[in-house]
């Protein structure tokens, strides 16, 4: 933002008085003005931030979620795999039926683990595309620069000098 610069008009002990007091008070609003918008963008991107930290701890959770899951169906597969084996040595006369059992229970299970690794996968993605957005969105955000304070520096300067 370039401010024009004002002319005033030359009094006999310098500058016109009051020119400089509306030109001074101008440029005072504009700085309060921009100081709010200022503090409003860093609200604004805090507020983001913390929106950030809240999805990175779910995705987290979700991920240890998920990690459990996947723990649980492993040792169920595995425990059930020992059952079926347990049941086919101690029970050979009924060793086709029991098989058949044990092998419908493992298919079921196996479908259920595979259901359970999509739907995690497909949680995963929706997740990670989530979060790439926002940081896209955060990455978007750009605070305004703040105007040189130099010319309010020698207009002081000027004024301290009359």
């Amino acid at each position: 933002m370039t401010a024009k610069r004002p002319a005033f008009r030359v009094m006999k002990n310098g500058y016109d008085r009051f020119a400089v007091d509306d030109a001074v008070e101008q440029y005072a609003e504009q700085v309060e003005t921009l100081e709010k918008k200022n503090l409003l963008y860093q609200q604004q991107l805090s507020q983001r931030e913390a929106e950030l930290d809240a999805l990175k701890q779910k995705y987290t959770e979700l991920e240890n979620s998920i990690d459990g899951r996947r723990e649980a169906a492993e040792e169920i597969a595995r425990l059930s795999l020992r059952e079926a084996n347990d049941i086919i040595a101690s029970a050979e006369s009924n060793a086709d039926a029991i098989v058949r059992e044990a092998l419908t229970t493992a298919r079921l299970i196996l479908v259920d683990l595979s259901k359970l690794y999509k739907d995690a996968d497909v949680v995963k993605d929706g997740m990670s595309d989530q979060l790439q957005k926002m940081l896209e969105e955060l990455d978007q955000f750009r605070i305004p620069e703040m105007p040189d304070m130099r010319w309010l520096q020698e207009a002081e300067r000027k004024l301290k000098e009359e």
